[in-house]
């Protein structure tokens, strides 16, 4: 019996193929460079207007020759409450979605019963519904109730949105719990909810970062539901105080720009803080 040994390719074809795949490499590289630069050019021209000091026209140069921090002192006295009031708003949405999604994700993943496939198609439904169908129901049941321009109101309606997405990221990645884990846990004298919060919410920390950051960005962004159900102006978010604030203001693009660009900052710190979370969030429940 011989054996085949397959010709070893000479050095000359290895450095031009190593040389391809470098050049293929740097080619994506640059590909990607002036792709992110498209992207990102809206986000740096805001900026630049943001800084110029009389604002009173959208053109501008290149780079602000003269830059001015008028438009930011403006924009924070006169949207400096907006800006709290969505991040409360945002926060408490956070975990309002977080208290209710993870108990349900939990049980649908760990209980086999055949009325799971019924409720999941159920939560699929609900995410497929519009939401400016049910910011018109809610503004009636508001309404009833006395919701309506109330900051619990807004945290209602933001989860209601969002707890269906949480559910479905969270189930996915809490197949994976092994339910010995927990059942050793109430052996050892554990109760069901202490079992849930010390074994199962540690173990699924990615998926509950990312449908909180989510959350949190639906949420902060939110401009339906605080044009349907604040009417007096007496609880106003950030979106809708740049709506009403660009009517006011258009003669001043420093402080619209300004605004967009305080209300852009705190989506920008969660990404990147929380970017690795987030893809081991998303992805987990595929990998188990």
């Amino acid at each position: 019996m011989t054996t085949t040994i397959a010709p070893v390719p000479p050095a000359a074809a290895r450095t031009r193929h190593a040389g391809r795949r470098r050049t293929r490499s740097s080619a994506r590289t640059v590909l990607a460079i002036v792709l992110l630069c498209f992207m990102l050019f809206p986000v740096y021209w805001m900026f630049n207007i943001s800084l110029q000091a009389t604002g009173g026209t959208l053109v501008s140069t290149f780079l602000p020759t003269d830059p001015s921090l008028e438009g930011y002192r403006l924009a924070i006295e006169d949207q400096g409450k907006n800006l709290v009031t969505s991040l409360i708003i945002a926060v408490g949405t956070v975990i309002l979605t977080l208290v209710v999604a993870a108990p349900a994700a939990y049980a649908l993943a760990q209980f086999r019963f055949r009325w799971i496939n019924w409720a999941l198609l159920a939560i699929l439904i609900c995410q497929m519904i519009p939401g400016i169908v049910i910011a018109n129901a809610l503004y009636t049941l508001y309404e009833n109730l006395g919701l309506l321009n109330t900051i619990p109101g807004l945290i209602i309606a933001n989860s209601a949105n969002a707890i269906p997405f949480g559910v479905l990221i969270m189930r996915s990645f809490m197949l994976g719990v092994p339910s010995s884990i927990v059942e050793a846990a109430r052996v050892d004298g554990a109760g069901l909810v202490r079992s849930f919060l010390s074994i199962v919410v540690p173990i699924s920390r990615n998926s509950l970062i990312t449908v909180g950051l989510f959350t949190f960005l639906w949420a902060w962004s939110d401009f339906l539901f605080a044009l349907t159900l604040t009417t007096k102006g007496d609880v106003v978010p950030v979106t809708l105080g740049i709506y009403t604030y660009l009517g006011q203001h258009v003669s001043n693009w420093s402080a619209v720009m300004a605004t967009a660009m305080l209300a852009s900052v705190p989506a920008i710190i969660l990404l990147v803080i929380a970017q690795k979370y987030i893809a081991a969030g998303a992805t987990g429940g595929a990998l188990k």
